[in-house]
């Protein structure tokens, strides 16, 4: 099955699970501590739900180690145009 293209502006970029987060209360789910490439040093890492859903519906979870997608999308109204002269901080233009 082939991915449609989205409407909505959007950056994917590379990212490695760095480590998994398991909660003291088991009432609370576990974390996945993501480093994004990209981002400035101090605010790399991301922490999300370790929670995931395959193809079938099954939930799975990240491993540590594992190689990811970080997409970073957004409504047409949330954005303006860059000028030709703008950079983007912490990286390249995409």
């Amino acid at each position: 099955m082939t991915e449609k293209p989205t409407e909505k502006p959007n950056v994917t970029l590379p990212g490695t699970v760095e480590k998994i987060i398991k909660s003291p209360d088991p009432s609370e789910p576990e974390k996945a501590q993501i480093s994004v490439q990209g981002g400035d040093p101090l605010y790399q890492e991301i922490r999300i739900e370790n929670s995931l859903r395959d193809e079938n519906g099954n939930e799975v979870s990240l491993k540590k180690g594992a190689e990811v997608d970080v997409t970073v999308e957004a409504e047409k109204n949330a954005t303006t145009p860059k000028s030709d002269g703008e950079m983007i901080l912490g990286g390249d233009a995409q």
